[in-house]
């Protein structure tokens, strides 16, 4: 095992993995939110009394393979190679030739990019172990609050009890303290900003997921941390918000998910946050 030690060995075996990684996160992505549909709307009635209806489950996230969501053809080990399957079928199903969606590739390419970059960070050592995981679940996250508008506690909570035992293993440069206030100071900023926003319009400004995101991404990043990521998230949330409505010909009372900006603020923050605070404050001259 001594060639993992080669950064750019290393790597490279990140990012392959990254990329297998990334197919299974597709299956979690069109999955998760579409089982925790149904059985919100089983839980719905039978709450409200109703009589329940013979509704077929959605596949599971690991059991039940994958098929094409235009034909129901199964698909077969060769048509799920990361990358190459999509690039070989030309982007069409190799069945019914309708059109792949751009999603798969596109969240394979980025999760194996991503692993590759904690790779080089961390090298091998235990701390990239909690960066990839963190890399992958907000990656997931990501994309499912793009496509529904949800920030599932399946996810969120999961990632944020890792950011605190990662902590209490030191596979994180926190100490488990100062895992807790980041969890704490990540969840609270954006509660208190929600209950000011709430108490001055009587509108709700973002949900609950969000803030559950920021105490996850505070457990690894640290209370030093939530600055910075709300400050690069709105800064980015603004610019590509803007751009996306106009484009879109919406008006600003649209609802545009906080967590993708959230989530790219907060794994920029761990990688590379101590260098670019150090270089602000050598351009700011303080």
């Amino acid at each position: 095992m001594d060639w993992l030690a080669e950064p750019v060995m290393l790597a490279g075996v990140a990012g392959l993995f990254g990329l297998l990684v990334g197919s299974f996160l597709n299956v979690v992505i069109l999955r998760l939110p579409a089982r925790l549909m149904h059985e919100w709307r089983a839980q719905g009635r039978e709450v409200l009394e109703l009589p329940q209806v013979d509704d077929a489950a959605p596949p599971d996230l690991v059991f039940q393979g994958s098929h094409c969501p235009q034909c129901k053809h199964a698909l077969s080990p060769f048509d799920n190679i990361p990358l190459a399957s999509f690039v070989a079928l030309g982007g069409r199903c190799r069945y019914c030739r309708a059109a792949i969606s751009w999603q798969y590739p596109a969240v394979e390419l980025v999760t194996g990019l991503a692993s590759a970059a904690c790779a080089l960070h961390y090298g091998l050592a235990p701390a990239l172990f909690a960066a990839l995981a963190f890399t992958w679940m907000l990656i997931a996250l990501t994309v499912i609050d793009l496509r529904t508008q949800l920030l599932p506690d399946q996810l969120t909570l999961p990632l944020l009890w890792l950011g605190l035992l990662a902590a209490t293993l030191g596979w994180t440069p926190l100490n488990a303290g100062a895992a807790i206030l980041g969890a704490a100071a990540g969840y609270l900023s954006l509660w208190s900003v929600y209950w000011l926003f709430k108490l001055a319009t009587g509108k709700e400004g973002m949900g609950y997921g969000d803030f559950k995101l920021l105490g996850a991404i505070g457990a690894f990043t640290g209370w030093q941390g939530i600055l910075p990521v709300l400050l690069l998230s709105s800064f980015i949330g603004a610019i590509v918000g803007s751009i996306w409505l106009a484009v879109q010909g919406r008006d600003r009372a649209t609802p545009i998910p906080f967590g993708p900006y959230l989530a790219a603020a907060g794994w920029v923050q761990l990688l590379f946050g101590a260098e670019l605070i150090a270089s602000w404050l050598r351009w700011s001259g303080w």
